[in-house]
């Protein structure tokens, strides 16, 4: 076995905390505009949407109900949240997303019998320790908005990296009833994946943290999920894949967030 793939053996045999860890979301402050302009906030947070660290080093970008893909009019970024304003000049369906993020690179490592980890740039493993893990963390966040009828041209994946695919309209959910979408990878189905289901907290109970609901895809890389209750969701998705060649790292640690809303 080569050490790439011995890596990768590696590393997908470690757990993948989520919940633990700084999520990435794009939120927007309303899914039904009434007027021409929205507003999105981007972050970091363990709890949704409590931003903790603006998502930034990337290319917003905003697919249009013609499907061509442009930056959002304006963007904002302070020290807790990177923050989003664009105009929805025709009616249809806008997919918003952050576009991804190469983050940093990551090496975990047993010494003496204890697990260390470092993201140091410069980073050599120190003698008499065991190389566990080696990749660099691949983020993206996205939400859709629509203006006046839902229809599907933005929904369609950029066939890049780890993205959740809605075959159900992202605005057109229902609490209650089943929504279906794809997970893929570089554009392909990725079967037998794991996702989180994660309830937004209310700003009158933000400290009750709800157990997230686990998902799961098929052979076909399809998942079928059931919002319990109406309210604003976070759709999870974490999966570690070899990197290409040339890049930071051997292993690529991707995250992949979807934010979407089921009404009553």
């Amino acid at each position: 076995m080569s050490k790439k793939n011995l890596l990768l053996a590696l590393c997908c045999a470690l757990p993948l905390t989520a919940a633990k860890a700084h999520v990435p979301y794009l939120a927007p402050a309303s899914f039904e505009p009434v007027r021409g302009w929205v507003s999105l906030e981007a972050a970091f947070a363990e709890q949704f949407f409590l931003p903790e660290a603006k998502f930034d080093q990337s290319e917003f970008q905003v697919t249009g109900p013609d499907g061509v893909v442009r930056a959002p009019k304006e963007l904002v970024a302070v020290k807790s949240r990177t923050v989003l304003d664009d105009e929805l000049k025709t009616d249809g369906t806008y997919k918003y997303s952050t576009g991804q993020r190469f983050g940093a690179v990551f090496h975990s490592y047993v010494l003496n019998g204890k697990t260390e980890n470092s993201r140091e740039p410069n980073f050599v493993l120190p003698k008499g320790a065991t190389l566990k893990a080696h990749f660099q963390s691949v983020t993206r966040a996205e939400t859709y908005i629509s203006k006046g009828k839902p229809d599907l041209p933005a929904l369609k994946a950029s066939g890049k990296g780890l993205e959740l695919q809605f075959v159900s309209h992202p605005n057109d959910l229902y609490a209650g009833q089943p929504v279906n979408g794809l997970l893929l990878l570089d554009g392909k189905p990725l079967a037998n994946g794991t996702l989180e289901l994660h309830r937004a907290a209310s700003a009158q109970a933000s400290q009750d943290k709800t157990a997230p609901l686990p998902v799961s895809t098929n052979a076909n890389g399809e998942f079928t999920l059931t919002p319990p209750q109406a309210g604003t969701y976070l759709l999870l998705a974490r999966h570690r894949a070899a990197a290409p060649q040339g890049a930071k790292a051997p292993l690529y640690s991707y995250t992949s967030t979807a934010v979407f809303e089921a009404a009553e």
